[in-house]
C-alpha cells in the first residue's frame, strides 16, 4: 500500500524532458474510500497502466513525477477554483463527484462539501504543483530550454463527452498558446505517419490544467498532453487489464516522439 502521507513520487533525471502522469494513481486514503459507492471503488476513470507502458522513459533521462492518489480524491489536472477548462462542455470538477459514465462516486448525503475540499487541496493538490513547479524551475535553470509532457489515457468511447470513437493519439497544446507551433505540429506528423493510429492535434482535448498553467513558450517551457485512446494498449472494460502485444505496438511510436521532443528541445 502507498504511503499515505505521499501523494506522487518524483524522479529527477538529466535531460530537457519532463513527464507529468496526474491520473494513475489507484490509493484511496480510507477516509475517502468510506465515503464512495461500489462503483467508485472500481476506479474506472484511472489513467491505468500508464507507468508501465511508459517503461522506457528512465532511458531517456527524463523527469518523472507521478501520482500516487486516485483522482476521485482530487483531480490534480483541475485549478485550484474548479474554472471549467472547456466552458460549455461536459466535464468533470476538482473533486468529482460521479464517474464518467455518470454513476455516482459517493454514497448519498457523503459528497464533499466546501471546507473538505479545501482539506484536499492542502494536502494532495498542493504538494503536487509545489513539487512540478519546482522541478519545471529546475530544469530551465538548467537547460534554458524544457518540455513538459502531460501524459493521460481515458476509454475511447465516451458519449458523455465526445461522439462516436476518439482518436488514438489525442495531442493538445492549447491551441498553440502552450507549447511551440513547429513542435506540436512534428510530433503530430509523427503520430500520423503511423498507419495503425488516428491522431489529432487540439481536437477534443486541448490539454487540461497542467499544460495551460505551465506552458510558457516565451520563457522556455513547452507543454503538450498526449491523450490515449485506452484500447491503444489495455483492455477498456474492468477489470482493466493491461495488453501487452498492444502495448508492444504502442511503445515504438511514443518512443520516437519522446526521442524527437528531445531532439527538438537540445536545439
Amino acid at each position: 500500500m502507498p504511503d499515505a502521507t505521499k501523494t506522487f513520487e518524483l524522479r529527477r533525471g538529466t535531460t530537457p524532458l519532463l513527464i507529468s502522469m496526474p491520473h494513475p494513481g489507484k490509493f484511496l486514503p480510507p477516509d475517502i474510500a468510506a465515503l464512495l459507492t461500489d462503483a467508485a471503488l472500481r476506479l474506472p476513470d484511472t489513467d491505468w497502466h500508464l507507468e508501465r507502458l511508459y517503461d522506457f522513459i528512465d532511458e531517456l533521462g527524463a523527469s518523472v513525477i507521478v501520482a500516487t492518489h486516485s483522482r476521485y480524491a482530487i483531480d490534480l489536472n483541475r485549478p485550484r477554483d474548479d474554472r471549467s477548462l472547456y466552458p460549455g462542455q461536459e466535464t468533470t470538477g476538482l473533486c468529482p463527484v460521479d464517474t464518467f459514465h455518470r454513476e455516482p462516486l459517493y454514497r448519498e448525503g457523503r459528497q464533499p462539501d466546501a471546507a473538505e475540499i479545501q482539506r484536499r487541496i492542502d494536502k494532495y493538490w498542493a504538494p503536487y504543483h509545489a513539487a512540478l513547479y519546482g522541478e519545471v524551475d529546475r530544469l530551465c535553470e538548467r537547460y534554458g530550454r524544457i518540455v513538459l509532457w502531460d501524459a493521460h489515457s481515458i476509454c475511447s468511447v465516451l458519449p458523455r463527452f465526445f461522439e462516436g470513437r476518439l482518436p488514438d493519439l489525442n495531442l493538445g497544446s492549447a491551441g498553440g498558446a502552450a507549447c511551440d507551433e513547429g513542435l506540436a505540429q512534428l510530433l503530430l506528423q509523427i503520430a500520423r505517419s503511423h498507419s495503425r493510429y488516428t491522431a489529432v492535434l487540439d481536437g477534443r482535448f486541448k490539454g487540461g490544467y497542467i499544460t495551460r498553467r505551465y506552458g510558457r513558450p516565451s520563457e522556455g517551457v513547452h507543454a503538450i498532453q498526449l491523450e490515449l485512446a485506452q484500447l491503444t494498449y489495455m483492455q477498456e472494460e474492468y477489470p482493466y487489464s493491461f495488453d501487452e502485444s498492444r502495448a508492444a505496438a504502442l511503445r515504438p511510436v511514443l518512443t520516437q516522439m519522446l526521442r524527437e521532443v528531445l531532439r527538438w528541445a537540445r536545439g
